[in-house]
């Protein structure tokens, strides 16, 4: 039988000992300074994001998603930045 508790993603640490809903908490956090620089300059290089999050991976993926979600084009290995989407 399976121990379930070691798929418990709210328990499980990755880098600097973070669980992943701490790390789903930082990523929303940093997402209104993402959009002020893309508001500001059009848009945010993936190097950027990689630099803002302590090139933590996980909260680099985070960062991503959530802007996609929230209505933005994030690129892709071609073009990697952040923008809105052009009308």
């Amino acid at each position: 039988m399976l121990d379930m508790d070691s798929c418990d993603r709210r328990v499980h640490a990755y880098k600097n000992g973070k669980t992943f809903d701490e790390c789903k908490e930082i990523a929303e956090f940093m997402n209104p300074d993402f959009k002020k620089h893309i508001e500001e300059k059009g848009r945010v290089l993936w190097t950027e994001i990689l630099e803002k999050v302590d090139h933590d991976e996980l909260l680099y993926k985070l960062t991503l998603k959530f802007l996609r979600r929230d209505g933005y084009d994030i690129g892709n290995h071609k073009i990697p930045e952040v923008k809105k989407f052009s009308s």
